[in-house]
């Protein structure tokens, strides 16, 4: 795959995660998460997503692990590539 095709979905992807983690994620605390980037492998096997948050780093990552078969399962709905990345949650020290 191309790698405007790579950016492109990987655009998408902080799109629609950063909607599934303001509007429906039950964790009060999950909704103060940014999503900052996302970076695809080429052969859509892994994304990693980067985000910053105002509370405890270590704890929001756990949250957001927890989170990533949910937030997983609706980004396959909403996207339509042929196979959903597994998710990897990383904070974005470059801010």
């Amino acid at each position: 795959m191309s790698n405007v095709k790579i950016d492109r979905l990987g655009s998408s992807f902080v799109k629609v995660i950063s909607e599934i983690l303001a509007t429906e994620i039950k964790d009060e605390n999950i909704k103060f998460v940014t999503i900052t980037s996302c970076n695809v492998t080429n052969d859509l096997s892994f994304a990693k997503i980067y985000f910053t948050t105002q509370l405890d780093k270590n704890t929001m990552l756990k949250d957001l692990e927890e989170a990533s078969g949910y937030i997983r399962g609706e980004l396959s709905e909403r996207i339509e590539i042929r196979h959903t990345p597994k998710i990897r949650f990383q904070y974005d020290n470059s801010i």
